[in-house]
């Protein structure tokens, strides 16, 4: 007699932000799978075209999408999905965000309005989200006042600052969105 286990449930993240944010940094911290990679070295086509004031020093970027897994039980996998940061990518978030539950989007405070259109995403389709300040290097010259602000972000939506290398800060990132998916499912009344 063999017995049959059923698929683990699966939630879909979306990791998203601009260009040189951290996003393929993240899903790799956390992930416990290697991550699948779509990157790319950056070329002279790019020249004119990727605004890389900030990352100067970028050789790589993402081009489709970064994937990851983290298997919280044996009933409940977590897949990551890091968006591609250049804007004439963009395009695919429309597909990449199909299924997703929920959403974080990685800010970068030397190059904040790298963040708005990420922001306006999540919003205009109603997907619950944080915020994560990644701070490279440990590198962040602003009060998080300051940066929900400038953001003009709602109170309401968590604003986390620290390191997406350190897979400690990444965990809190998404334990913070599982908080806001609970909130969001819970019955208002």
């Amino acid at each position: 007699m063999t017995t049959s286990q059923a698929a683990p449930a699966a939630v879909k993240i979306l990791i998203a932000g601009g260009f040189g944010v951290g996003k393929t940094t993240m899903v790799g911290s956390v992930s416990e799978i290697e991550p699948l990679r779509t990157e790319e070295y950056l070329t002279r086509a790019s020249v004119g075209v990727d605004d890389l004031s900030g990352v100067d020093r970028k050789e790589t970027t993402t081009v489709a999408l970064d994937f990851g897994r983290i298997t919280v039980s044996p009933e409940l996998v977590v897949y990551l999905f890091g968006t591609p940061g250049q804007e004439r990518f963009w395009f695919m978030w429309n597909d990449l965000v199909n299924g997703a539950l929920g959403g974080v989007v990685i800010a970068d405070t030397r190059r904040l309005d790298m963040s708005f259109a990420s922001i306006d995403f999540f919003e205009s389709r109603d997907i619950p989200f944080v915020v994560a300040i990644n701070c490279f290097h440990g590198h962040n010259t602003r009060p998080p006042e300051e940066i929900r602000a400038a953001l003009d972000l709602d109170p309401r939506i968590p604003l986390l600052v620290g390191d997406v290398r350190q897979r400690t800060f990444s965990r809190d990132v998404l334990l913070a969105l599982v908080d806001e998916l609970i909130e969001a499912a819970a019955p208002v009344g």
